[in-house]
C-alpha cells in the first residue's frame, strides 16, 4: 500500500510538486484554502479534504508545508482548526516555505517545543517550471535522519537535493546564496547587453557568444524567460530574496556589495516591469 503524505498549499509551485508526488506512487492528501483548486487537483489524482485536522489525521508519517510565509505556517500548524488539531504524534512537517533563516528556526523550535512533531525543511529552486518537470533543486535541513528516510518524497519532487546540517534554517540561508547569484548575474547580464546595445551589437550574437564563452551563466541561457520577469511575479520574489540576503549580512556582520548594489538596480528595475538590456 502506497503512503500517504500530506500536502497544504497547492498554488503555483506546490500543485505540481503534489502531483509528481501522486506520479510517484504516493497517496497525496491536500489541502488548500482557496477552494478553486480542489477539481483540479481532484482530476490530477489528489486526494482532497476539507479541513487541515484531515491531513495531519490521515498523512502516514509528513506533512509538507507551501504556504507564503511564518504567519500563514503558524496558522496552519498551531491555528484552532490547525494541523494540531488532530494532536498527531511521531509525524513531520516538511516546510517547502521560504522564509529568512532566523525565522525558520523559531518556527522549528516552536513546533519541536509546542507538539509531538519534528520539522525540517526543505526550501526549492527552480521556479514553476522545475516544479511541473519534477527538476527542482531541494536544500534540506534538520535531523538528518529524518531527512534520509524522506529522500523517495524529494526525489518525485526534484532532481538535485541538498542537506546543510541540523539546523532548519541553514536550507534557508543556501537559498538565500542561490537566489543572491541570480540577482547579480541578472544585472551583470543586462548591464553587458546595454553596452553592446549602445554599438548596435546584435543582442542574440552577443547571448550566443556566452553561452560557449566565460560569461555563461544559467541566466544567459534562459535570458529569454528571464527578461520578461514583471514586477508582480518573479522579480517581486527575487528582490525579496535579495533584501532577506543583505539583512542576514548586516546582521552577522558579512559584507555583501555586490547583493545590495544588485537590489538596488533590480528595485529600479521593476519599475519598467522588466529587466532593460
Amino acid at each position: 500500500m502506497s503512503k500517504k503524505i500530506g500536502f497544504v498549499g497547492l498554488g503555483t509551485m506546490g500543485f505540481p510538486m503534489a502531483v509528481n508526488l501522486k506520479k510517484a506512487g504516493f497517496e497525496v492528501i491536500g489541502y488548500d484554502a482557496f477552494k478553486g483548486v480542489y477539481e483540479k487537483a481532484k482530476a490530477a489524482g489528489i486526494t482532497m479534504v476539507e479541513t487541515l485536522k484531515e491531513v495531519a489525521e490521515q498523512a502516514d508519517e509528513a506533512m509538507i508545508s507551501m504556504v507564503r510565509d511564518y504567519a500563514q505556517n503558524v496558522d496552519i500548524i498551531f491555528g484552532e482548526n490547525g494541523l494540531l488539531s488532530a494532536q498527531p504524534k511521531n509525524k513531520t512537517i516538511i516546510v517547502m516555505s521560504t522564509l529568512d533563516p532566523e525565522t525558520m528556526n523559531k518556527l522549528g523550535k516552536k513546533v519541536e517545543d509546542e507538539s509531538n512533531l519534528k520539522l525540517i525543511s526543505a526550501a526549492v529552486s527552480g521556479g514553476a517550471s522545475g516544479a511541473q518537470a519534477g527538476t527542482l533543486s531541494i536544500m534540506t535541513a534538520g535531523s538528518q535522519t529524518i531527512v534520509k528516510s524522506f529522500q523517495p518524497y524529494f526525489d518525485a519532487m526534484g532532481s538535485n537535493i541538498f542537506y546543510y546540517g541540523a539546523e532548519p534554517g541553514n536550507s534557508q540561508v543556501a537559498k538565500l546564496v542561490n537566489n543572491m547569484i541570480l540577482g547579480i548575474n541578472m544585472n551583470a547580464l543586462a548591464e553587458g547587453l546595454k553596452l553592446g546595445k549602445h554599438y548596435n551589437l546584435p543582442q542574440e550574437e552577443i547571448l550566443n557568444l556566452l553561452k560557449v564563452s566565460t560569461g555563461d551563466s544559467w541566466v544567459v541561457r534562459n535570458w529569454k524567460d528571464v527578461s520578461e520577469w514583471t514586477a508582480d511575479t518573479a522579480l517581486a520574489v527575487l528582490l525579496k530574496d535579495l533584501k532577506a540576503a543583505y539583512i542576514q549580512g548586516l546582521n552577522h556582520n558579512v559584507s555583501l556589495p555586490f547583493n545590495a548594489l544588485s537590489a538596488t538596480q533590480l528595485f529600479n528595475s521593476m519599475g519598467k516591469e522588466k529587466p532593460e538590456a
